[in-house]
């Protein structure tokens, strides 16, 4: 995501008539805990294994003989793709033994002794609440270069490197520094605002294209007893989802940046002010539904998919991880933020798409070629159609939708980075800065805001407190667009 718009932050227009509450009391927000570090250790008794032979067949060198251990999150995209995938390693290695599988939400509280110790899995799906802190991963020098992955031939065709066959801007999420490449993002997620077409077609309603329509919406629904809006009250740094790219659209994708980069009172943007503003009166108005300061991701999800609610800020695992619970007849859409005026810097389609899944191979791995393998295989044309059919979501490899019925959400999604064409941003906070997004902005900041107990202007404030304490902090690796 570069920093493209020459434009500046004038003319705000109807965000100067945004009321705003009288300050409200703040509470005590518990922390929650996500990996500050990795210690290095060098006291491991497992060694790693002998590389084997490169060939045609194995361009990696893996050794034909040696084990693989797999570690997934399992989430909403499940585990059943990435053993699919394994039943493929295992035929393309049948000295190996049977590739040792495990499944966890505990990915943090699991993996981070075994990091500890030196004793790792040799491919990790790095994800969800207890996700390892990526940047310190990156700058503990705790992760393989994947670099070597990126070089080889893909499955589908040798004539092309795997870096090839890639959606754009998913090799360069996975660098945080230069040209190491240490993350490979599996999935293709688009970020936005989800609902149904069911409820807005029963509502005599079309998505809203910008705030003014969205809050005469909101009260439409009221009046029949429906919510405007959900969201993972306990998990409050989902509505970043929808609310970095409505940023965007205000003031340019500049202003992404410089909060990415962790700019002094990047902010204190009029943008970011507007953007708060905007979505505090979705509090005040009595426009989210009662009781989503408690609820999980998954309790928000049910409450939407049960027409409770309009519209939740999510990703596109949420199609697949709320199945259980969704109507036929719902009609899964998604669609970018609403723009808040015709002042804004960037179109009506701006949204964020981005890689997601970040799948990665420790430094101290004992099989790291077999793990970077298990990607290549997992980046084929077949594995990705397959993971597309189980999860209803893209994959990184740029392709793999020929053939396939897509649902409702999918062809939405599909539209959706279309109709963005060179519109799409791709905020870096949630990679490089896992506790700041997700502990201080989402939960002490954002999630206090929509709960009613903070303004905007204070939550402001405090945000950018903590966003100055990180640029401070010399025990972290701090990273900058290029």
């Amino acid at each position: 995501m570069g920093s493209t718009s020459a434009h500046k932050n004038e003319g705000l227009g109807r965000r100067d008539v945004i009321k705003r509450s009288a300050a409200l009391g703040l509470i005590t927000v518990p922390t929650m805990s996500f990996l500050s570090a990795c210690a290095s250790s060098d006291s491991s008794s497992d060694k790693k294994v002998e590389k084997g032979k490169t060939s045609k067949a194995n361009p990696l060198g893996v050794n034909e003989t040696a084990p693989l251990e797999v570690v997934i999150f399992d989430g909403g995209f499940g585990q059943q793709y990435a053993l699919d995938a394994e039943k493929k390693y295992n035929a393309a290695f049948p000295k190996a033994p049977k590739v040792k599988h495990a499944a966890t939400q505990k990915i943090q509280s699991q993996l981070q002794p075994r990091f500890n110790g030196g004793t790792p899995p040799d491919l990790i799906d790095n994800s969800g609440a207890e996700q390892m802190d990526m940047g310190v991963l990156v700058g503990k020098k705790q992760l393989l270069d994947l670099t070597p992955l990126m070089d080889a031939p893909s499955i589908d065709d040798p004539s092309k490197k795997v870096r090839d066959t890639l959606r754009p801007g998913v090799l360069e999420m996975g660098q945080f520094d230069g040209d190491p490449v240490w993350i490979m993002y599996y999935a293709y997620t688009v970020y936005g605002v989800w609902y149904s077409q069911t409820a807005l077609d029963n509502l005599d309603a079309q998505y809203p294209e910008n705030w003014d329509d969205m809050l005469a919406l909101c009260a439409k629904a009221k009046k029949k007893g429906i919510a405007g809006w959900t969201y993972p009250g306990k998990y409050p740094y989902y509505l970043p989802f929808s609310l970095y790219p409505f940023i965007a659209k205000i003031g340019g994708r500049e202003v992404l940046d410089k909060i990415d980069n962790l700019e002094p009172n990047a902010w204190m943007d009029p943008a970011v002010k507007a953007a708060f503003e905007a979505y505090y009166e979705l509090y005040q108005k009595g426009y989210i539904l009662k009781g989503t300061p408690g609820l999980t991701h998954i309790q928000s999800q049910t409450e939407w998919t049960k027409g409770k609610a309009l519209f939740i800020p999510n990703g596109s695992w949420v199609e697949n991880e709320a199945a259980p619970t969704t109507p036929k007849d719902f009609k899964m859409m998604v669609a970018p933020p609403s723009g808040l005026d015709s002042s804004d810097k960037m179109p009506f389609g701006t949204i964020w798409a981005s890689g997601g899944e970040p799948f990665i191979v420790p430094a101290k791995a004992k099989n790291p070629e077999g793990g970077m393998e298990q990607l290549r295989i997992m980046l084929s044309e077949e594995s990705s159609k397959n993971f597309t059919k189980q999860v209803k979501s893209l994959s990184a490899f740029n392709g793999g939708t020929d053939g396939l019925t897509l649902s409702t959400a999918m062809q939405a999604g599909v539209d959706s980075l279309k109709k963005a064409g060179d519109n799409v941003v791709n905020p870096r906070l949630q990679d490089w800065y896992v506790k700041l997004q997700k502990e201080q902005i989402g939960v002490a900041g954002i999630g206090e805001m929509m709960a009613g107990r903070a303004t905007p202007a204070e939550t402001l404030k405090k945000i950018q407190a903590f966003a100055d304490a990180a640029a401070k902090d010399q025990s972290i690796k701090h990273y900058k667009h290029q």
